[in-house]
């Protein structure tokens, strides 16, 4: 088990936040205290401690504030659950779900959905298909309808359409919330919006006072209008939900979804270069830094991934990635849902433009580089011997996986 001790900005912030229901839980240990005599007493132990040569030490990492126990609000203190019996109206959502999981477009959205609804009405999260999401409690969902069947699998937005009309006609929703997204959110909106004859508001990335406001003019102007019944929202509509869990209660279908005639047909996916896609679209990332030595294996662990390659300053100015490659506040601003670091220590420039990353994970010799702090995932060891074993494990995965379909 690792000794890196890890900041919970969450927990932090929930300190700082007095009316935050979990507030008095996540107190520090007092070290400061009114005596009987009026004078101010303090604890000497709790505010440092004797370092190897004898000196005194603040520690401002939290291990020695608040004594040996780790606050961790996810772990050890429970969310309080909202619960809403009788929902007086439903605000529908259809997240993207890319991967069968949540993205952080989708959070956002279910953050903005939470507002619209208050504390009478539910959020009715609307999923196609087979997912691998388990925490739609804790992202703000009240109902969770699953459209399962072949029909709604791959491209088929015009069955889909038939699906939320049916949803539609039976619950009636106040409000119906899609990502603004090229992952399939945007044309789904947009069908949907003609195939119900209401004009949706679009881009928008802002709701109140009754009033929604998107962009505009090529990004660069603001668009208000009245909220619409129809909303598809941006990036960053809202924050997402995080000091309370829901139920997620499933609900089904009263009635079938009819069938759409099949005017699309979906030949699959079509088979896209990972080097001719750009940085700032890739959605999954391998990047090399300072610490790869072996640059061959580097390339030829990001074709078996098939990711897009990218490259710390570092190694762009010694030659060894393209500058088109850099990534950063210097180079590119990445949104990749998974990014992985390979011997990149993590400067602050580079941490800037990995900030909208969904999954960081970092290979890395030293365990105590800002990199690793960033990280959801850490491997701490030589890069070359890591990429070989991924390289071997890929293969032999692939290779499992042709004779269980031979």
């Amino acid at each position: 088990m690792s000794e890196i001790i890890r900041r919970d900005p969450r927990a932090e912030w929930i300190a700082r936040n007095r009316l935050h229901p979990l507030h008095a839980a996540m107190q520090l240990q007092v070290h400061s205290w009114m005596g009987p005599n009026g004078l101010v007493r303090k604890n000497p132990h709790g505010l440092g401690f004797i370092g190897p040569a004898g000196l005194k030490r603040i520690d401002r990492s939290g291990a020695q504030q608040g004594g040996n126990a780790k606050r961790s609000a996810a772990t050890e203190v429970p969310l309080p659950l909202h619960q809403v019996m009788q929902p007086a109206f439903y605000i529908n959502v259809v997240p993207d779900m890319v991967g069968g999981r949540l993205s952080s477009h989708d959070r956002d959205l279910l953050g903005l959905a939470r507002q619209l609804a208050g504390a009478d009405g539910a959020v009715l999260a609307v999923v196609f298909g087979e997912h691998k999401e388990r925490a739609f409690a804790t992202a703000g969902v009240d109902r969770l309808l699953v459209l399962e069947g072949n029909e709604f699998s791959g491209y088929a937005p015009e069955q889909r359409v038939q699906g939320l009309r049916a949803v539609d006609n039976q619950f009636g929703p106040r409000h119906w919330l899609l990502p603004d997204s090229r992952n399939g959110g945007g044309e789904l909106g947009r069908r949907f919006a003609a195939a119900l004859g209401e004009r949706p508001a679009t881009r928008v990335w802002q709701v109140k006072d009754s009033q929604c406001v998107g962009r505009a003019g090529a990004g660069l102007q603001d668009l208000a209008r009245p909220v619409s019944r129809l909303i598809l929202a941006a990036a960053e509509c809202a924050e997402p939900v995080s000091e309370t869990r829901h139920e997620a209660l499933p609900v089904e279908l009263s009635t079938s979804v009819a069938r759409s005639l099949a005017r699309i047909e979906d030949l699959g996916a079509v088979a896209v270069d990972p080097a001719a896609i750009p940085m700032a679209e890739a959605e999954f990332i391998v990047s090399g830094g300072n610490g790869v030595r072996d640059w061959p294996l580097f390339h030829q662990a990001a074709a078996a991934l098939g990711a897009t390659e990218g490259a710390s300053r570092v190694a762009v100015d010694d030659g060894f990635m393209a500058r088109e490659r850099q990534v950063g506040a210097s180079g590119i601003w990445v949104t990749a849902r998974v990014y992985v670091a390979v011997g990149i220590s993590g400067a602050i420039q580079h941490l800037q433009g990995i900030g909208a990353c969904d999954k960081v994970v970092a290979i890395n010799l030293d365990p105590g580089c800002d990199m690793i702090k960033r990280a959801d995932l850490s491997v701490i060891g030589d890069s070359t011997q890591i990429l070989q074993a991924l390289i071997a494990a890929i293969t032999a995965y692939r290779q499992a996986a042709k004779r269980d379909a031979a």
